[in-house]
């Protein structure tokens, strides 16, 4: 590999003019380390979401039992929307799990029954815990709306275990900075550490379902290779680029995820060359704990039986996941499915 580290890499929302003066995760050796196959990679298809912003369905297609403790990922846009365009979704309720907002570009506003909230943008989270249930809206900015400009975040849904479904909300606020920042041994790539742990250093983000997030930048021809909880499952989504994945350089792009299956390092490469207006390999890396409890999910609620599906409706037809300001508006309303 000719791959040379750039005196400066930039991913959204963070910029390292000196990348060297970063920790550097360990060197893996391949005699001691099992190195995770790729079980399978599947593209995401597109759809709408909320008041109409595009997004990336990136768990479509794959066996729930290969996500767990996730439920659902969207990556939102990438788009650049025109003056009075921006869109967000309008309030809606949640119960029996986490949501994660992570914003690459551009703004979004976030409000809660339970009273958490603040705005974030670039390279910012957004960590609510739905829990026993409450209502919140997510929109850009007035500001936002009247100016146009680009919008491109991810939200991830973090299932909770039956014993914590009935958990207090809460809300945090994590901001882009707090993340820890590491960098590969040669210097090839940029690791942000968003929540869990890699090779000893902590992200800030707290979770009730032990997890790890990591969004990393890979520059042309560089490889990253994390050591990896072997008690996690392990998933790679693309977020911008070209590159491989696992010891077999399984092809990847943009919209792609792939699924690892057992091991203890996770291997992915940068193409040498990239796509114009994608200049390195970004990925998402996210691995958990697996539940290895019932599922039963519709719409806003993922409980663990049908009759907690039922009744999460009927509680928020009832008003009792939380009240919002009048002027605000009334929530969405819901139809009841056995999907």
């Amino acid at each position: 590999m000719n791959y040379q580290p750039n005196e400066e890499q930039t991913m959204p929302a963070v910029t390292v003019s000196d990348i060297t003066v970063l920790p550097r995760i360990s060197p893996q050796d391949p005699a001691v380390v099992r190195e995770r196959p790729v079980k399978s990679v599947t593209s995401a298809p597109s759809g709408y979401e909320g008041e109409g912003f595009p997004v990336r369905r990136a768990f479509a297609g794959v066996d729930l039992r290969d996500l767990d403790p996730f439920i659902h990922m969207d990556q939102m846009g990438e788009v650049e929307y025109a003056p009075g365009e921006p869109k967000g979704t309008p309030w809606h309720p949640h119960r029996g799990f986490e949501t994660v907002t992570y914003m690459l570009d551009g703004i979004m506003e976030h409000q809660d029954s339970n009273g958490g909230g603040g705005v974030i943008s670039n390279g910012d989270t957004q960590w609510m815990t739905a829990g026993s249930g409450l209502l919140h809206i997510e929109t850009p900015p007035e500001h936002l709306v009247v100016s146009g400009g680009l919008f491109h975040g991810i939200q991830l849904w973090v299932n909770l275990p039956k014993a914590l479904k009935w958990a207090p909300p809460r809300y945090q606020d994590i901001r882009g900075g707090d993340s820890a920042l590491l960098s590969t041994p040669d210097g090839g790539a940029l690791v942000r550490v968003i929540a869990g742990e890699v090779d000893g250093h902590a992200g800030p983000g707290s979770t009730h379902t032990p997890i790890t997030l990591v969004h990393a930048t890979v520059s042309p021809g560089a490889e990253l290779v994390l050591p990896w909880q072997p008690d996690y499952n392990a998933l790679v989504y693309v977020l911008a680029g070209q590159g491989t994945v696992g010891a077999d350089r399984r092809p990847v792009r943009k919209g792609q995820l792939a699924v690892f299956g057992a091991g203890d390092i996770i291997r992915t490469a940068a193409s040498t060359s990239q796509p114009q207006a994608e200049p390195n390999l970004d990925v998402l890396v996210i691995g958990g704990r697996p539940i290895r409890e019932s599922i039963a999910m519709a719409g806003p609620f993922v409980m663990n039986t049908r009759a907690e599906v039922i009744q999460a409706f009927e509680d928020f037809q009832a008003g009792k996941l939380g009240t919002i300001p009048a002027v605000h508006g009334a929530p969405t309303e819901l139809r009841s499915t056995e999907d």
